[in-house]
């Protein structure tokens, strides 16, 4: 790879500071976003000495309008930014007749709207320059949403779709653009005790999904399932998709309506 600075968002564990590990022994330099300030310093110390690269700490709750602005600032000013990993997202939803509407408020802010003021905030610099990547990590879950709660699903299909549709926009500028989408994840977002009571067939380490997401990345995917076995069921589902739009809008109701 390039090398290149890459802003990557949730850094201070799990899937984020994965992330920086491997783009740092890549040779890329980091900025590092999460609100945990003193493990955020951590992880920088220990990649600054043991790759070399330079990595700078911004302590900041995406959640939060004001600082959320902030850096959607840097993201604008700085040319050196050329690649954004936008990590940063919350679940711990219950069944939505018992939910907590100010955590599902929270989670809209964080998985949906930060991601798209990240992207907005970067994405015209690097297409006038020619060159990029953005990474915007959803879940399976957006291809599943009956199997689980109403509100996480609905935030991940969301980053899935703008994603898909940023490729389209920012492809032909030399933008890569790319939704990774993890199943169960060995991260702090599960507890020990949840992860003991599921199938371990079931449960992906977290460095070896981020090293298939990466590798994904180079191969050009637009859509990266880690899990997925075979990249030709992705490609049927695309194609089911794709073969409704003919249909999808008409003069007229379908017969079926019409009785």
């Amino acid at each position: 790879m390039t090398k290149q600075t890459y802003l990557v968002t949730g850094a201070s564990d799990g899937i984020g500071a994965v992330y920086a590990d491997r783009l740092a022994r890549n040779g890329h330099d980091l900025v590092l976003v999460a609100r945990r300030a003193d493990r955020l310093a951590q992880l920088a110390e220990r990649l600054q000495r043991e790759t070399g690269v330079e990595v700078e700490v911004l302590a900041a709750d995406l959640s939060n309008a004001e600082e959320l602005a902030g850096i959607e600032r840097r993201l604008r000013e700085d040319s050196r930014i050329t690649g954004l990993v936008n990590n940063a997202g919350i679940a711990g939803e219950t069944r939505f007749l018992e939910a907590d509407i100010d955590h599902l408020t929270t989670m809209i802010d964080l998985n949906v709207l930060a991601v798209t003021r990240l992207s907005a905030a970067v994405a015209p610099r690097l297409a006038a320059a020619g060159n990029g990547t953005i990474v915007n990590i959803t879940s399976v879950t957006a291809l599943m949403p009956a199997s689980f709660t109403a509100t996480y699903p609905a935030t991940k299909a969301y980053v899935l779709a703008f994603t898909e549709a940023l490729a389209a926009e920012l492809g032909p500028h030399g933008v890569k653009v790319q939704a990774v989408l993890p199943g169960i994840t060995r991260t702090p977002i599960w507890t020990e005790e949840q992860l003991a009571g599921l199938d371990p067939e079931m449960v992906m380490d977290v460095e070896d999904m981020v090293d298939a997401a990466m590798a994904g990345l180079r191969m050009g995917e637009t859509i990266t399932i880690p899990a997925l076995p075979n990249s030709g069921d992705l490609d049927d589902y695309l194609s089911a998709r794709t073969a409704l739009h003919p249909n999808l809008s008409r003069r007229q109701p379908a017969a079926r309506y019409l009785a």
